[in-house]
């Protein structure tokens, strides 16, 4: 059989339908294929929660004792706990939104009793909670003035709660002399 010349406008819609053929041939490639040949994303993990907690409340509250709490419990939480303030309750002595610490021990003074322990210049009913005094009342402890004061209460927001009265000595201005002064007036 001889060979058939072609002309201009048949080599034309030839290519055409060549290129019309392969596009739909990629198209469907594209669509029936793998997605994607990266490995699937891992799936983000909620953050842990704290483990719980134990505190002891004592002092002016309506039910004092030992109380389980949630590891992101706070010193309102753990006054809440215990039945709320008696009307007796100095609750302006009390930083109630400090983190808790497990094994600590929250004391809510009763009126009165901070103002005596103010003046004479020692802590008033036992040592100083590092956790939740406020600035006024580590000022009320020796060689820590109003600016030291204010770098605990400073250290303590940016680290959360105390766990051991050996932690002062991250603050400026507390060195092992001041500590040792400490121990026994303070308590974590």
């Amino acid at each position: 059989m001889g060979s058939l010349p072609l002309t201009r406008n048949q080599m034309l819609v030839a290519a055409a339908g060549l290129a019309l053929a392969l596009l739909l041939a990629g198209r469907h490639l594209v669509h029936s294929g793998p997605a994607h040949t990266e490995p699937p994303a891992a799936p983000i993990a909620a953050p842990a929660a704290p483990p719980p907690l134990v505190v002891d409340v004592t002092g002016a509250v309506r039910r004092p004792g030992l109380y389980h709490l949630a590891g992101s419990a706070r010193i309102a939480d753990a006054i809440a706990r215990a039945g709320g303030a008696t009307p007796r309750a100095n609750l302006e002595q009390v930083n109630l939104a400090a983190p808790l610490a497990d094994g600590e021990q929250v004391v809510v003074p009763r009126r009165g009793a901070a103002a005596a322990g103010a003046s004479s210049g020692s802590p008033a009913g036992g040592p100083v909670q590092l956790s939740t005094a406020t600035a006024e009342q580590l000022d009320t402890l020796p060689g820590i003035g109003p600016v030291t004061a204010q770098k605990i209460v400073d250290y303590r927001t940016q680290h959360g709660a105390f766990h051991s009265v050996d932690e002062l000595d991250a603050i400026p201005g507390i060195g092992p002399a001041r500590l040792d002064q400490l121990k026994g007036l303070v308590v974590p």
